[in-house]
């Protein structure tokens, strides 16, 4: 059985200090709690380095800008923060978590005086999918819900309230058998997976949604870099599920999944091939520490 993860020995970087994991409690009228006033980030260690630390520093102090609040430490700050918390746990190759929420002074809609808190934890998590299957591909279900539309939800935050569908679409999804699920957006067209991005092959040419009702993730921009430096040309555009007949390969990218072939969606069948394998390869060598490439 494996150890809950409030029981997960090692240090945990809250509020500025480093406190045993066991003991790194919120109260339970927590304003992040009841009111999902919470902004997370996903990010991996590889070699005791974290890949593009900075970005995702930046998209978290983004992400609780777009919810009203200010994280009270630097870019920098976290970005040390993070480090330390790897070094202290000797956890070189990791995930990291670090999380920022709305406390409990206030427990109303409104809670503009609420102390803002932030912690970050590591844990080991190898692969997000089975690693036999990363290459022969995933099977993906249809989701029920779907990403809402920008108008209705900060959806450029990574906040925590916005994973709410993608925890049920994932379960309905394992329940009958897949992996993940596909979400469309509101008006119906591909959108992303519960927790990735999704890239679609026809002839050679790169298809992946437009990022303009969902996270455009940063493991998203660094494959689009990588295919464009091998001359692959990537298109952006707006994607009807019919169109899914027509694509040769699939595959998805985010932090936990990395770079991970898609063999079916729903109905729809793709074959991992050469451009899957390719980025696979890319992606895995750019996260590398760069000293440890050389």
């Amino acid at each position: 059985m494996s150890v809950p993860f409030d029981q997960l020995p090692g240090m945990i970087w809250f509020d500025g200090k480093l406190v045993p994991g066991p003991e790194a409690k919120i109260h339970v009228l927590t304003h992040g709690l009841h009111y999902a006033s919470a902004v997370f980030e996903g990010e991996r260690a590889y070699g005791g380095e974290i890949f593009k630390s900075t970005e995702h520093s930046e998209r978290l102090k983004k992400s609780a800008n777009i919810l009203d609040f200010e994280i009270p430490y630097s870019v920098a700050e976290i970005d040390a923060a993070k480090r330390l918390v790897i070094e202290k746990n000797n956890m070189p190759d990791s995930y990291v978590r670090p999380i920022a929420w709305r406390g409990s002074e206030q427990l109303g809609v409104s809670a503009q005086n609420n102390a803002i808190h932030l912690a970050i934890a590591v844990w080991q998590w190898p692969s997000y999918f089975d690693p036999a299957q990363r290459l022969k591909g995933i099977k993906l279900d249809l989701a029920e819900y779907r990403r809402p539309d920008p108008r209705t939800s900060p959806c450029l935050a990574k906040a925590a309230g916005l994973y709410m569908i993608c925890t049920i679409s994932k379960h309905r999804a394992e329940r009958r058998g897949f992996a993940d699920a596909m979400m469309l957006d509101w008006e119906g067209r591909v959108a992303e997976c519960t927790g990735a991005n999704i890239f679609f092959i026809k002839d050679g040419k790169i298809h992946t949604p437009k990022a303009d009702c969902f996270l455009d993730g940063i493991t998203r921009r660094t494959v689009i870099d990588l295919a464009k430096r091998r001359g692959i040309e990537v298109i952006e555009r707006r994607i009807m599920p019919d169109e899914l007949t027509g694509f040769s390969e699939c595959f998805i990218t985010g932090t936990a999944a990395e770079v991970t072939a898609v063999a079916q969606i729903a109905d729809w069948t793709f074959t991992p091939a050469a451009i899957t394998k390719q980025l696979m390869d890319d992606y895995t060598a750019e996260v590398q520490p760069k000293s440890r490439a050389a």
